[in-house]
């Protein structure tokens, strides 16, 4: 005897997944508010097969938070026809019971239940080819960032054992030279018999100013790209942004025209204060934690040569650092920065420059 066959077809099933690396935490949930969890092995295709024997023919749609998957899930789980949103962990509303009672398939639930009733606004969804371009810098930063503290090292050994520098190498300029290398491999004499912990050290900056200017020609080259192109000759018109910096803000946004605004785009930037609001109070605090962690700091160490290079921008931060600590200024240029970026990408006009209105 042929059993009834149960078809979901016209109905939306939202999934809900709790991503880790070994495994997922499912929960799935009908329109009618039916679930059914479940734990599986890290596979769209898995999960896939999951829902057609489940809940054959109906319309799937899914949510995962933004975390170390980035956005290999999100393009598996299409692959499949599964519709699918990345949001921010802290924009999932959350009761105090789920707060006490943090589990892998309470997060999932939660999810699944804030998908059905809209309460999520997703991420933006990054295309294929611009994820290994953010990547190259990104790469980049951190191989700087570990050059600069293995040259801190350095200088702190030579301290720690009584080496002088030479008057030769007196001024900043001069360290890191062909000629310092040399004298901190043939000269330097430490304490101990042994050198072996400078020269350890010494290996190592070598070696990472040689991956530094690979990643530095592999950012030349992308900003050659065609997709690259046009608006990396835009962003360099601007005082201060040289192709580092300018690459940066191409690979981490990548389309200006997913932001309505300037507020929104500065909001991404990081450079929009916080605000408690109560009654008739109202305060503003520091930047927001949730601006993009990349971007926001290096446009204000932009704006310390751009202030000295435009004009304009000078006088603003002369104005603000009358009434408040040049830190605080210099972020408030960098908040009128952000406003010119956006208005040059989406206008495409090269920057003119800057008239301060006081």
């Amino acid at each position: 005897m042929q059993k009834n066959k149960i078809s979901f077809k016209g109905q939306k099933i939202f999934i809900g997944i709790d991503v880790h690396a070994k495994k997922w935490e499912v929960a799935s949930l009908t329109e009618s508010g039916f679930v059914k969890r479940h734990s599986q092995e890290p596979s769209a295709k898995v999960l896939f097969d999951f829902l057609r024997k489940n809940f054959p023919d109906g319309e799937y749609h899914a949510v995962y938070e933004s975390g170390f998957s980035g956005f290999a899930t999100y393009y598996a789980l299409s692959e499949y026809g599964i519709d699918c949103i990345v949001i921010h962990a802290a924009d999932v509303p959350t009761t105090q019971y789920e707060e006490v009672m943090k589990t892998d398939k309470i997060d999932a639930l939660k999810l699944a239940r804030s998908l059905r009733a809209e309460e999520l606004r997703p991420i933006y969804i990054r295309k294929r080819e611009n994820i290994d371009d953010r990547a190259v810098l990104r790469i980049r930063r951190t191989i700087q960032k570990q050059l600069c503290g293995y040259k801190s090292r350095v200088k702190h050994l030579l301290h720690c054992n009584g080496v002088t520098m030479p008057d030769r190498f007196a001024m900043p300029c001069t360290h890191w030279s062909m000629a310092f290398i040399k004298w901190l491999k043939e000269d330097v004499t430490l304490l101990s018999p042994t050198r072996k912990s400078l020269d350890l050290l010494i290996n190592q900056v070598e070696t990472l100013r040689a991956s530094l200017l690979t990643a530095t020609r592999e950012v030349r080259k992308l900003a050659t790209l065609e997709r690259y192109k046009e608006n990396y000759e835009l962003l360099r018109s601007i005082p201060g942004i040289g192709i580092i910096v300018a690459m940066s803000i191409l690979t981490e946004i990548y389309d200006v025209s997913r932001f309505k605004n300037e507020k929104q785009f500065a909001s991404y930037l990081g450079l929009v204060p916080t605000c408690h609001s109560s009654g008739d109070k109202e305060s503003h605090g520091e930047k927001t934690f949730r601006g993009n962690k990349q971007l926001g700091p290096m446009l204000i160490e932009t704006c310390w040569t751009a202030v000295y290079r435009d004009y304009g921008l000078g006088l603003a931060y002369a104005s603000y650092k009358q009434r408040m600590k040049p830190q605080e200024a210099i972020v408030k240029v960098a908040r009128k920065m952000s406003n010119i970026i956006f208005s040059i990408l989406r206008n495409r006009k090269r920057y003119e420059p800057y008239k301060w209105e006081n």
